[in-house]
């Protein structure tokens, strides 16, 4: 959720020693058929893809309870052009990058922004969306980017965005929530005065009932975290297969087909970082941010 797109706030909360010792190995588990190729290099069985569904548009619940939005139609795609069955499955944010790496499930894509620190304990696909961050507060508030000290900002945690306020802002008083829609609801309460967020997922919040009386306050911000990719196992030849597949529906019109109907652009925007007038180092981010971004 760079989040990456470019992202996916894409920009944490340091992990605990046993999660970090989790999310490097790949014991437990037994892995699935889809993970092995046949005579032919066809990819057998059923892929297990996990996404957190609460990071609208890229997956989110509908009121049917079933889990949509454009990274379940990317999917969708992606697996529709290798001919392999996916089977699609919430779970939560923190518990991507463990779960994957516990075998749990075949690949991880969420809004999960490719950093130098998760590529140390997963391999990533190219990227398929690109997204900075934003600040957002309430209309007529004059709050900015630059006079955050003292002030209660959310975040999701485990994000870019939480990283960035972690790594600029420490001076700000900086809460952390486990979905984007509980730093919502505390947001609108009142309990805290902005939230940083990846920018899709903020524009789209905007447009709610829940974001009317808000906006983004100045520019989007480009962290060099920006690109979004599908998580593996280290290793796994399935990085390849995704990465041809991605290839294909580009080439096909599929990709534009389904990124124009959420954002309306196509790849060749998509597929670029976000343009920003300030540019965020992130150089040595902490170790938390393994566990996936937004």
């Amino acid at each position: 959720m760079s989040l990456s797109t470019s992202s996916k706030v894409l920009w944490l909360a340091p992990l605990s020693a046993a999660m970090l010792m989790l999310a490097a190995c790949s014991g437990g588990g037994d892995s699935t058929d889809a993970s092995a190729d046949n005579a032919s290099g066809e990819t057998q069985g059923t892929l297990r893809i996990a996404t957190e569904s609460s990071y609208k548009p890229f997956s989110y619940t509908d009121a049917n309870g079933k889990v949509v939005g454009y990274e379940i139609e990317l999917i969708d795609a992606l697996c529709a052009e290798m001919k392999v069955t996916c089977d699609i499955s919430s779970q939560d944010w923190d518990g991507l990058i463990p779960g994957l790496n516990a075998q749990k499930f075949d690949a991880a894509i969420a809004g999960m922004s490719i950093t130098p620190e998760r590529q140390e304990v997963v391999d990533f696909s190219d990227p398929y969306y690109y997204s900075g961050i934003v600040l957002i507060g309430k209309k007529g508030d004059d709050i900015t980017v630059n006079d955050l000290k003292g002030q209660p900002v959310g975040a999701q945690r485990a994000t870019v965005a939480s990283q960035y306020l972690q790594d600029e802002h420490k001076d700000a008083s900086i809460k952390l929530y486990d979905t984007q829609d509980n730093a919502y609801l505390d947001l609108t309460s009142g309990r805290t005065r902005a939230m940083m967020s990846d920018q899709v997922t903020a524009v789209n919040w905007l447009t709610t009932d829940a974001g009317q009386n808000y906006e983004i306050k100045g520019d989007e911000i480009s962290t060099n975290d920006d690109a979004m990719g599908i998580a593996f196992r280290k290793g796994d030849p399935l990085v390849a297969k995704f990465n041809t597949a991605l290839a294909a529906i580009k080439d096909n019109g599929t990709y534009d087909q389904i990124t124009s109907s959420y954002f309306g652009t196509k790849s060749t925007a998509a597929a670029q970082p976000a343009a920003s007038t300030e540019a965020v180092a992130t150089d040595t981010p902490a170790a938390a941010d393994t566990t996936a971004t937004q």
